[in-house]
């Protein structure tokens, strides 16, 4: 499916996941990864689910595009919305197992299908979501590498989020080291040509 009704199919399956995988990171309560320690922490102190926080932050990070004259895509936008409203519905469904190893199954297979909805979206071509494209845009304007505005937003995040009572933990760890490689393994499968490698390396929020 290489068509734009295919690639928007893509795209909606794609972000749908996501947020659901998120949610099964969220029940594991074995840690998160640092835009989300940064959301569950500020579901602590306002009267917003979890996924409400992922739309809220979502649009607020897209209003700083604008100084950045950064340009979103369709992909951008329904990234805000349909992420949040995916991650409510998981955490709806999800019953938060008492056994250990039953959390360490939902973190793996959320780190796991999160990786695979990230290529997803991502190989869809129409555009990055709010929280990425805050770092590219600050790339292309500063002139500086990726991995210093990268690093510099998600440990902010990350601090922030642990600061506001977010779940900092294993998975934490695990997510950094596993979603790159993961995100790499599927694309050549999903992308929309995949002759084209995309730079991309962690799934496109």
């Amino acid at each position: 499916m290489t068509g734009i009704v295919g690639r928007l199919v893509r795209l909606n399956v794609g972000l749908f996941l996501y947020g659901f995988t998120m949610a099964m990171m969220v029940e594991s309560t074995l840690g998160l990864d640092p835009w989300d320690v940064f959301h569950e922490g500020v579901t602590h102190h306002v009267g917003l689910s979890f996924g409400q926080v992922v739309i809220v932050t979502g649009a607020l990070v897209l209003l700083l595009w604008i100084p950045l004259r950064q340009l979103p895509g369709v992909g951008t936008v329904l990234n805000v919305v349909v992420i949040g409203l995916a991650a409510d519905l998981g955490i709806a469904v999800i019953a938060r197992p008492d056994d250990l190893w039953l959390r360490a199954l939902l973190l793996v297979g959320g780190i796991v299908g999160n990786g695979f909805a990230g290529a997803l979206y991502i190989g869809a071509a129409l555009g990055p979501g709010p929280r990425d494209g805050l770092w590219l845009g600050l790339v292309r304007r500063t002139g500086r590498s990726i991995r210093l505005w990268r690093t510099t937003i998600e440990v902010t995040v990350l601090a922030a989020g642990f600061l506001l009572g977010g779940t900092v933990g294993v998975g934490t760890v695990l997510y950094a080291l596993a979603i790159g490689p993961l995100v790499q393994l599927f694309l050549p499968w999903v992308q929309v040509t995949p002759a084209r490698r995309s730079p991309a390396t962690v799934p496109a929020r």
